[in-house]
């Protein structure tokens, strides 16, 4: 549906001359006084956004929305260079990852004057949208969450109840539950499995967990829920972070360990993974990979597979006492040259409100940003014969969980771009986790530690 792990595009020193010296002057083409053009790359989402472009337009006659919708690598590559051409629309989905050196550059409009309250939705949501000078730059718009996502079959055939997975535990030193289970669920091709006498870690059929990479800088549903219910954080403060903190002996540990699991076979191999070509839901879907971390964004695609019967339960309880998962949410920006600001303010006023976010739920395609769009969506997925309690429950109810957010600090491109290919040597080479250390040195001296 929507890949949010990924930096692909980093705003470029062409970009950053250009906006400087005034180059970047305009509109978007084609648009008119009585049009905004909006852009998002998720597919799945656009007959929702389709259908709140209608409720706006009967209740703004004469304003007329344009959709553009574009995948996930095109819509950063052709939004970085509309900003150079002044061909930027005005009104744009935007990652938290990105807002922060978008500001910097003088590309977003401001939104104080939008009248957006933060308790009107997700606790944390909107404060995420407020940058380092002190302005809005970003109106909620949904929000996501991690779980364990797991073919039934599998489990039922390893002698393993829903409520047993529900009910996982890890540890970093001989991993808990959740390993046991892994490795059970781990079969060789001799049908030996993770935990039996004669297992062969080299010759496996099916892995207990699918592989989603090394996980990059942020490890959203790869290494984040164990990061996360250890305690580790990513920076020093839950926003606008001035150092990172990937030299943490607690995040090396934690690491060491996940990793680890590919080396006795129950992780499938860093080879296995292809973005796009075999992310982790296709391992599922394969018969590759008995289970799965993955986002709310993935619901639909997991239940709509063909042949899979798919169950979900939250992540592992970790040496916190407490079950931990990213939590993102996306907003919708405006950009600083928007042809049409007035018809674009109120666009994103309509955006934020209950009345689209409520019909955006009701598609049961994500969870819209208000605790009443929320509602509609998982009434929606109810529909569909689907427990969504897995995802929503680390925000509804944060008893036994706990949420964290992406790591917003500035230049998040440079940071992915030192990170990536680090946790990938870990992962794909065996290289020591305590060369995190110095990634980590450097990534704090381009933050100006």
């Amino acid at each position: 549906m929507r890949i949010r792990t990924r930096t692909v595009v980093a705003l470029t020193g062409v970009l950053a001359l250009s906006l400087v010296t005034g180059c970047a002057q305009g509109g978007a083409a084609g648009a008119g006084s009585n049009s905004v053009t909006y852009w998002l790359w998720d597919a799945n989402q656009m007959p929702a956004y389709q259908a709140c472009a209608k409720g706006f337009e009967k209740q703004n006659p004469g304003l007329k929305v344009k959709i553009t919708q574009m995948g996930w690598a095109d819509y950063w590559t052709k939004l970085t260079a509309s900003f150079i051409a002044g061909t930027e629309p005005d009104v744009f989905t935007d990652h938290i990852q990105k807002f922060g050196q978008f500001a910097d550059l003088n590309v977003l409009e401001p939104l104080d004057d939008l009248g957006i309250d933060d308790s009107a939705y997700q606790p944390g949501l909107a404060a995420n949208w407020t940058g380092q000078d002190g302005h809005r730059y970003g109106a909620p718009k949904d929000w996501d969450t991690v779980a364990l996502m797991y073919n039934k079959k599998m489990v039922k055939e390893a002698g393993l109840s829903a409520s047993e997975l529900n009910g996982l535990a890890w540890n970093p030193k001989d991993g808990g539950t959740f390993e046991k289970t892994i490795a059970h669920l781990t079969i060789d091709t001799k049908g030996k499995r993770g935990d039996e006498p004669g297992f062969d870690k080299n010759n496996v059929k099916v892995y207990g967990l699918a592989t989603g990479g090394a996980g990059d800088s942020d490890g959203q549903t790869t290494w984040s829920p164990f990061t996360g219910s250890a305690g580790w954080k990513y920076t020093d403060k839950a926003r606008w972070g001035s150092k990172y903190q990937y030299d943490s002996k607690t995040f090396q540990s934690v690491v060491d360990w996940y990793f680890g699991l590919a080396k006795k076979g129950y992780l499938a191999p860093f080879t296995d993974y292809t973005d796009g070509a075999n992310p982790a839901n296709a391992q599922v879907a394969s018969g590759r990979a008995a289970t799965s971390f993955d986002g709310a964004w993935m619901i639909s695609t997991y239940y709509d597979t063909k042949g899979l019967d798919v169950g979900t339960a939250p992540t592992p309880t970790g040496p916190t006492g407490k079950r931990a998962t990213m939590m993102n949410g996306l907003a919708d920006s405006i950009t600083k040259n928007a042809p049409n600001k007035a018809g674009a303010k109120k666009w994103v006023q309509y955006l934020a409100s209950n009345e689209c976010q409520k019909i955006v739920g009701s598609y049961g395609i994500v969870f819209p940003a208000t605790p009443e769009g929320t509602q509609a969506a998982v009434a929606a997925y109810k529909k569909k014969d689907i427990d969504v309690s897995a995802f929503t429950e680390p925000v509804t109810d944060k008893k036994d969980s706990t949420t964290f957010s992406f790591p917003i600090t500035d230049y998040a491109a440079d940071v992915y771009s030192l990170v990536r290919p680090a946790m990938q040597d870990v992962y794909a080479n065996g290289a020591p986790v305590s060369d995190l250390t110095k990634t980590n040195d450097q990534v704090n001296f381009i933050l100006g530690q």
